[in-house]
């Protein structure tokens, strides 16, 4: 449901203080204890001014859910093209993305949850949360494009067996398939986004504290890692943290 489309100023007022009391009860009792009533309450409403903006707790949601991509995406975006006007290679832009990913998810550790945790039970993400989740692939995307068009990707020492699982729009999201010998290198971004994803996860709830002596190097040194499966060298110099 597209709220803001429909909305006059005192709407766009109304709905900003709505989401900024459904991300406190975010924090406080987590996704599956959001609702409209918990909102009023948090926010000094009654809930009929809530429902006026988010008929359902399902519209709120999506309007949160909508929020969180576009802010971790912009936040993305907007490392990349400092990388870029700065003249970094595309193994630095990927770290510079995935350090402000990282930034952005440990500052909003709750919109990270709604986003990346555990599904909300009952609740189904509409159409409207597609694009908005899809600008995290897309900043890869574009420096995996960027890195095969400067010839800074090493070709792999064995493609991927099979044909193709790729749903069309993948490869559209990539700007079509690349010739061989990096024609699987859409599939090994897939790979590279989702360990990007899983190591913030496993960063953000804790998951790696207990292991390493320091969270940050390590989340750099992954990145470099995973990195080498499509091909890009990631340059960790020293003092580089």
């Amino acid at each position: 449901m597209n709220v803001s489309a429909t909305q006059s100023s005192d709407d766009v007022a109304l709905t900003a203080v709505v989401k900024d009391a459904a991300r406190r009860q975010l924090v406080e009792r987590g996704a599956a204890g959001l609702s409209l009533d918990a909102v009023a309450r948090g926010s000094g409403l009654d809930v009929t001014a809530v429902e006026a903006v988010f008929p359902h707790r399902d519209d709120l949601f999506t309007a949160l859910v909508v929020d969180a991509y576009d802010a971790s995406g912009a936040a993305m975006e907007q490392a990349d093209r400092a990388a870029v006007d700065a003249g970094a290679p595309a193994g630095a832009r990927l770290l510079a993305v995935a350090r402000a990913l990282r930034q952005w998810s440990f500052a909003n550790p709750a919109e990270f949850t709604l986003i990346y945790g555990s599904p909300v039970p009952g609740y189904h993400a509409p159409q409207d949360t597609v694009l908005p989740a899809s600008r995290t692939p897309a900043v890869l995307a574009g420096i995996l494009r960027s890195a095969l068009e400067s010839g800074e990707l090493t070709p792999p020492r064995r493609t991927l067996p099979g044909p193709s699982l790729l749903r069309p729009e993948a490869l559209a999201l990539f700007g079509g398939a690349p010739p061989a010998p990096f024609s699987d290198i859409v599939e090994r971004g897939i790979a590279l986004w989702s360990s990007l994803i899983g190591l913030l996860v496993f960063q953000v709830f804790s998951r790696t504290h207990d292991s390493v002596r320091d969270e940050a190097a390590y989340f750099d040194h992954a990145v470099a890692v995973t990195a080498e499966t499509v091909g890009l060298v990631v340059p960790l110099g020293e003092g580089d943290h």
